[in-house]
C-alpha cells in the first residue's frame, strides 16, 4: 500500500515538472502578443490623433486647427455683416432725405404763414384806418344867393334835399340774381354748384363767399377739396394772388388726398410767380412732381410743365 502510494506521488512530481515549462512558454508568448497589439494600437492611435495621449483615446469630436477651414467656416458670417452695414448705411440715406423733406415742408410753411398775416393785416386796415380819399365825399359849398334873387328862393334853394345818385349795390345785385341757384335736393351739391356759377359768372366776391361757407360747412366733404380750390382760383381771377396762394396751400395741407390737391399744388406755384417769388414757386412745383408724379392728371401736368417753364424753373 504504502508502494502504491509512493509510485503515484512520483508520477504526479513528473507530470507537474512537465507541465510547468510549457504554461510559462504559452505565458511568454501571449505578453508577446499583447505587447505587439499595444503598441500597434498606439501607432494607429498617433495616426488618427495626432499629438494626443499614448494611454488614453482623445474624444470624436475635436478642434479643427487646419489653416483655411475656420475662413470657410466664417464666410457666412462675414456676408451677413457685410449686408447688414449695406441695410444701416441705406437706413441713414433714407432718415437723411426724410429729415431734409420735413425741414423744406417746415420752411415752407412758415413762408406761407407770413403770407397768411400779411394778407390779414392788409384785410383789416380798411377798418381800423381812415377811409381813403378817393372815397371820402368831397364837402359842397352852400352856394350864396344871387342878388337879384328872392329871399324865399334862397329859402327853398338852402332846404331842398340833395338828390342820391343811383347806388352801384343795385347792379350788382341785378348781376347775381340773374346767375340760377340750384335745386336738386342735395344741399351740399347745390352750395357748391352755386359758387361754381357766381366764379363762372366772374362774380368773384360772391362766389368766394360761397365757398368759403361751403367749406366751413363741410370740411370733410369731398367737395370740400374742389370749393377750396376754387376759392383759390377766385382769389387768383380777381388778382389777389396771395389770399390765393394761402387758399391753394390750405387745400393741399388739410386734403393732401383730395380730387383737387394736386391742382391746389401746381396754381399755388402760379400764385408764387405772379407775386415774384419765382424761387418759392419752383419749390411748389418740385412738390408736385415729387408727392403726386404720374398720378396727378395730364392737364395738371401739363399746366406745371407750362408755367414752370414761364417761371425759369
Amino acid at each position: 500500500m504504502m508502494k502504491n502510494r509512493l509510485i503515484v506521488a512520483g508520477a504526479s512530481a513528473i507530470a507537474l515538472a512537465t507541465i510547468a515549462p510549457g504554461a510559462g512558454a504559452q505565458q511568454a508568448g501571449l505578453d508577446k502578443r499583447v505587447e505587439r497589439l499595444e503598441k500597434e494600437m498606439r501607432a494607429v492611435q498617433r495616426t488618427v490623433f495626432p499629438g494626443g495621449s499614448p494611454t488614453f483615446f482623445e474624444g470624436e469630436i475635436a478642434p479643427d486647427n487646419t489653416p483655411g477651414e475656420r475662413a470657410r467656416a466664417n464666410a457666412p458670417v462675414i456676408d451677413l455683416t457685410a449686408r447688414v452695414d449695406a441695410l444701416e448705411a441705406q437706413l441713414q440715406s433714407l432718415t437723411g432725405q426724410t429729415e431734409q423733406n420735413a425741414f423744406q415742408l417746415r420752411e415752407l410753411e412758415k413762408a406761407f404763414a407770413a403770407y397768411k398775416a400779411d394778407i390779414d393785416k392788409r384785410l383789416a386796415s380798411p377798418d381800423t384806418t381812415a377811409t381813403p380819399a378817393s372815397l371820402t365825399p368831397a364837402p359842397t359849398a352852400t352856394p350864396k344867393p344871387a342878388a337879384t334873387a328872392t329871399t324865399a328862393t334862397s329859402s327853398t334853394a338852402t332846404t331842398a334835399p340833395a338828390r342820391k345818385p343811383a347806388s352801384p349795390d343795385a347792379a350788382r345785385l341785378a348781376l347775381v340774381k340773374q346767375v340760377e341757384i340750384p335745386a336738386s335736393g342735395n344741399e351740399v351739391e347745390d352750395s357748391y354748384n352755386y359758387g361754381y356759377r357766381l366764379w363762372n359768372a366772374k362774380l368773384y366776391p360772391e362766389a368766394q363767399a360761397q365757398l368759403k361757407q361751403v367749406v366751413g360747412k363741410w370740411p370733410s366733404h369731398n367737395l370740400a377739396s374742389y370749393a377750396q380750390n376754387l376759392l383759390g382760383r377766385a382769389y387768383l381771377d380777381e388778382g389777389k394772388p396771395s389770399l390765393a396762394a394761402v387758399a391753394f396751400y390750405n387745400n393741399y395741407k388739410d386734403r393732401p388726398n383730395g380730387a383737387r390737391a394736386p391742382h391746389s399744388l401746381m396754381y399755388m406755384g402760379i400764385a408764387l410767380d405772379k407775386l415774384g417769388r419765382k424761387a418759392d414757386a419752383c419749390k411748389a412745383f418740385r412738390e408736385l412732381d415729387d408727392v403726386y408724379g404720374d398720378k396727378a392728371p395730364q392737364d395738371v401736368r401739363s399746366d406745371a410743365a407750362a408755367a414752370k417753364a414761364k417761371a425759369g424753373c
